[in-house]
């Protein structure tokens, strides 16, 4: 039924509002209504309902059946509209928030670009760090938990050459691997599918990262923990920190694949 009360002001359209109350009656059960059947869930006049679904169907919004009016699949413009308005950090900001309230930590998500990580997406708490961090920061990959997630999820070949390009992060990591070293650092990592980094950036500065997946099963970016040595444990960074990590980033791929697997619509 409509809601006489809900319009206020000059500039509420009416018949917009009343245009969507024929939309919305159409419900799983009821593929097909009649004008009288419409009229009744939205208490809307029968010749109000009848202008309406002319109007509708002369927009591709519905069609006439054999008993009424039935949908078409037209009406999926509507809500992609609001799907595709979304990019995929703005999907993953909820549980980014979620986790940052469990933790009381900041949580960042990153990408690769050459040999660095880059910042796409952050929910950061007031604490005091060595290295200020904000949307586009990059650093050198390998110092970092993200970076070696995101590393150890490339092919060999790939691999091989993303490391051979100089960082353009200006940051000169406290961690400077040989190839040996990172070889069996992301190794390690993609055994146990996330990555430690205990100051290999700066001191002070202990993260905990793992991947979040597309639809396919691709790492196509990395989401952290990041805490202060001096305030919070390896064990506790572990044992706390990261089974709520892992079940952000799960959330956050299931999300990714479902906003990806919607089908586009073409009339």
């Amino acid at each position: 039924m409509t809601d006489s009360g809900r319009g206020a002001g000059p500039d509420f359209i009416e018949a917009l509002a009343r245009g969507l109350d024929v939309l919305r009656s159409f419900r799983s059960g009821t593929p097909t209504m009649t004008l009288s059947e419409i009229a009744g869930h939205t208490g809307l006049a029968r010749p109000t309902v009848r202008r309406i679904l002319i109007t509708l169907e002369a927009l591709g919004y519905v069609r006439q059946a054999a008993r009424g009016y039935a949908l078409t699949p037209r009406v999926l413009e509507l809500g992609m509209a609001y799907v595709n308005s979304l990019s995929m950090w703005d999907v993953a900001r909820p549980h980014m928030e979620r986790l940052v309230a469990q933790t009381n930590e900041s949580s960042s998500m990153a990408q690769l670009d050459g040999s660095d990580i880059v910042y796409v997406a952050r929910v950061a708490v007031p604490k005091i760090v060595t290295l200020s961090v904000t949307i586009g920061t990059r650093f050198p990959a390998p110092a970092t938990s993200m970076g070696k997630v995101l590393l150890a999820a490339l092919p060999p070949a790939e691999l091989a050459a993303l490391l051979a390009e100089r960082s353009r992060s200006g940051i000169t990591a406290r961690w400077q691997p040989s190839a040996a070293e990172l070889d069996a650092s992301l190794r390690e990592v993609r055994a146990k599918g996330w990555a430690l980094a205990d100051q290999d950036l700066a001191p002070g500065i202990r993260s905990i990262a793992t991947g979040v997946r597309d639809g396919d099963g691709n790492v196509v970016a990395a989401i952290n923990v990041t805490v202060h040595a001096a305030e919070t444990t390896v064990e506790t960074l572990r044992d706390e920190h990261l089974p709520k990590l892992l079940r952000a980033a799960a959330d956050i791929s299931h999300d990714w694949s479902l906003t990806a697997a919607v089908p586009a619509v073409t009339v």
